[in-house]
């Protein structure tokens, strides 16, 4: 069953029966958003480049990356499924990054998962975006995060998952930022460590 979370909500990523997580999967997915006025009609819909990444932190220090130009984490524990270039196919996700819980070293604590827009579109633009974590064992949805309404940034900390009591919790952060790289929402994700 999965959760539909609020903005700050967290959930244990433990399960109190069957076997443990091992492989989670964070999908994040976007539509335009519907064109208004007359000139809608006529230009049909735009695509929207928006680059998912998940940023490892050992502490308060940066560890490592993955984004669509690092596909594969230093340490092979964290693997992006590449850049989709136009999103909102409507059907599934659009990027996704598998996080393999049992082979992340132990001294990252903390990934934050992040959404932006390289090609600098606003989320003005954007319609129905969404994270989710899956068991990838499974296939099984385990929590949703849904972004309620635009804005004028072109980035969102989405969420994090962190060690804690012997496992991992996620914390859906959704936070709007400025950005077109991860580099550029480093002072936005530190609040969130």
């Amino acid at each position: 069953m999965s959760v539909n979370l609020a903005k700050g909500q967290q959930i244990s990523l433990s399960k109190s029966e069957g076997p443990a997580l091992t492989v989670v999967r964070m999908g994040l997915g976007w539509q335009a958003a519907p064109r208004k006025g007359f000139f809608a009609k006529l230009t049909g819909s735009r695509e929207i480049d928006l680059d998912a990444s998940a940023v490892l932190f050992a502490g308060q220090s940066y560890a490592d990356v993955v984004f669509f130009r690092h596909l594969v984490s230093n340490d092979g524990s964290v693997r992006h499924s590449g850049d989709n270039l136009v999103g909102g196919s409507g059907e599934g996700d659009d990027e996704s990054i598998a996080v393999d819980l049992q082979r992340v070293p132990p001294q990252v604590d903390q990934i934050v998962f992040t959404v932006n827009s390289f090609t600098g579109q606003t989320f003005t633009e954007v319609s129905s975006a969404y994270c989710r974590l899956l068991d990838e064992a499974t296939g099984q949805e385990l929590a949703r995060y849904t972004l309620a309404g635009g804005g004028n940034h072109t980035a969102q900390i989405m969420a994090k998952v962190q060690r804690a009591d012997g496992g991992w919790r996620l914390t859906a952060i959704g936070e709007p930022a400025t950005g077109r790289t991860f580099q550029d929402l480093m002072p936005a994700i530190g609040r969130h460590l």
